[in-house]
């Protein structure tokens, strides 16, 4: 995941680069469902710029009620409801996503090369009723719009 930074002083900060690991997938290409969920707990920065300590404080933040609130809402998770063949190798997926307590439906393109299911979407924080972070008085803050990149390897 990719969380982007804007603002008058953006040049004071970076970008963040978010890993969340899967903690339960389910994944049936013959019935075209996909099931997958991810423990907030489990996400980390792993930003390259920025020292580890800047990491851990992103890390608190992002796990805080100030954004994804994981006491409150300790798993996201998506369910399909729809996989759609494009073309060879080529598919649309579309399904529920559920984040920060509200669920909707979204659609993105996945491409399988060598075993490798891969795909990107953009999402916005404010659609799944998170405010992005703003310090500085708003002089730098996180865009709303995250971009979530993958890869799934079957077993």
């Amino acid at each position: 995941m990719r969380v982007y930074k804007s603002g008058l002083f953006s040049g004071l900060a970076h970008n963040h680069v978010i890993t969340a690991p899967l903690s339960a997938a389910m994944l049936d290409m013959a019935q075209r469902t996909v099931s997958l969920t991810f423990n907030v707990a489990d996400m980390r920065v792993v930003d390259l710029e920025g020292s580890e300590s800047e990491h851990q404080e992103i890390d608190v933040t992002m796990k805080g009620p100030k954004v994804l609130d994981a006491a409150q809402f300790p798993a996201i998770s998506f369910r399909s409801t729809r996989v759609d063949e494009t073309g060879p190798q080529h598919y649309k997926v579309t399904g529920e996503l559920k984040l920060h307590g509200q669920s909707h439906e979204i659609s993105f393109p996945v491409v399988l090369t060598e075993g490798v299911y891969k795909g990107s979407l953009m999402l916005k924080q404010t659609d799944f009723g998170i405010t992005p972070v703003r310090i500085a008085g708003g002089t730098v803050r996180v865009k709303d719009e995250i971009e979530i990149s993958f890869e799934i390897v079957p077993r």
